[in-house]
């Protein structure tokens, strides 16, 4: 049976199958065939599916290229600037008092007042523009001699040197830094720096503001003697710091600029944090129209981006409501001289270094304006009389034609 069977299969094997065209022959008149019960066994079945683009050839009209036409003009489309308002205000600070107020000077000095970020709605302009004070020192200190050349003749006497920075150069305010009064230095006695703000004084009408030497306890010595002597006045004391605060020198200066009715500098480096802290410390001895904020200014090259983000996240905290920093700031742009690149000899790479300080201190205060900045203390007429014209443009968005500029090369002292 076995072998039966095998042949039989066998035969079958070789026999022509005539199934299949027979079902294809059923297929030649039809489009469609159904079969039931039908088992199909085969192999790898593969599909191909067409990935192109390209459509199936049709018959359709031959339609000419497209032709683009080159545009001439811009579309037309206007703007209109956001209106925007900010819950926050900047403090408004007086500095300097008239006869009127209880001073001698000519006019004083309103800074702060702002409600908005600065230069960035048209509607909105800056309440009182900056204001722009240029240094002077009790002692000889090196100076590159692009800052020498015109005043040689009066920094061994701060009061004609105020002069000078007032009558000649257009100081709004006059910096007097009694940098003598530095224990490491001369040591000199706070009667003797406070005689020294009193020769200024009778010299100069406007606003002054009163730097230290950097030591806590020197430091609020002189402020207080100094507030003492120049009752009234309000000047502007620069400046209180947190080591004051560890030194607990903190409220004599401050008790003394209450009593005597003059502002006080605070002093924090790159770091809101300790400026909010130094502030909170302050309102305990002082209302806060009586506190202006410095926040550190780097010269270029040396980290002045980091200075204009102090600054401007400040002034947008101040505007979004943080009480804390609702306060004038000031900048000390003569900080750019800091930079080597700003006075080294370096004419064949950076040209005339004459040229290079004035524009390096230039561009440092016009960057914190930028962020904000409502006091500038500066050093070269050249520079604050080229900042001056800038704010000016920014404020008033002149559009009448201007003169012809100076050459910087006739801008020197």
């Amino acid at each position: 049976m076995a072998g039966t069977s095998r042949n039989t299969r066998k035969n079958n094997e070789n026999k022509p199958n005539t199934t299949f065209p027979g079902i294809l022959s059923l297929l030649n008149n039809v489009e469609k065939l159904e079969l039931e019960h039908v088992t199909l066994e085969m192999g790898d079945l593969e599909f191909w599916i067409p990935t192109g683009t390209q459509a199936p050839a049709v018959n359709h009209p031959v339609l000419p290229p497209e032709v683009k036409v080159r545009p001439v003009s811009l579309l037309p489309e206007s703007f209109f600037h956001p209106i925007q308002d900010f819950p926050g205000r900047i403090r408004e600070v007086q500095l300097g008092a008239t006869r009127n107020e209880g001073g001698s000077r000519a006019h004083s000095c309103i800074i702060g007042g702002a409600d908005a970020p600065p230069f960035t709605f048209p509607d909105k302009s800056p309440l009182h523009p900056p204001v722009f004070a240029l240094d002077v020192f009790d002692m000889d200190i090196p100076l590159p001699r692009a800052l020498k050349a015109g005043i040689k003749e009066v920094m061994h006497d701060p009061a004609e040197w105020a002069r000078l920075n007032v009558n000649k150069f257009g100081a709004d305010m006059v910096t007097i830094h009694l940098m003598s009064t530095d224990p490491l230095i001369k040591n000199t006695s706070p009667a003797v720096a406070a005689r020294t703000v009193e020769e200024v004084l009778q010299a100069v009408d406007v606003p002054l503001i009163i730097g230290g030497c950097g030591d806590p306890h020197k430091d609020a010595e002189v402020f207080a003697e100094v507030a003492a002597v120049a009752d009234g006045e309000r000047l502007l004391l620069n400046s209180v710091t947190l080591d004051m605060a560890e030194a607990k020198t903190l409220e004599t200066v401050a008790a003394a600029a209450k009593k005597h009715n003059h502002a006080i500098l605070g002093f924090t480096g790159l770091e809101l944090n300790k400026a909010k802290e130094l502030n909170r410390r302050l309102y305990d001895y002082l209302p806060p129209e009586s506190i202006v904020m410095d926040l550190t200014t780097v010269a270029l090259g040396y980290g002045l981006e980091y200075s204009f983000t102090i600054h401007e996240r400040a002034r947008y905290s101040a505007l979004m409501g943080d009480t804390e920093l609702q306060h004038p700031t000031i900048s000390a742009s003569t900080n750019a001289w800091a930079a080597r690149e700003a006075w080294m000899q370096m004419d064949a790479k950076f040209g005339s270094k004459h040229m290079r300080g004035p524009i390096w201190e230039t561009l440092n205060a016009l960057i914190l304006i930028l962020a904000g900045v409502d006091l500038l203390m500066m050093m070269h007429p050249a520079a604050i009389r080229t900042i001056r014209d800038v704010t000016d443009d920014l404020i008033n968005h002149r559009n009448a034609v201007k003169p012809a500029p100076v050459p910087w090369a006739d801008m020197r002292i």
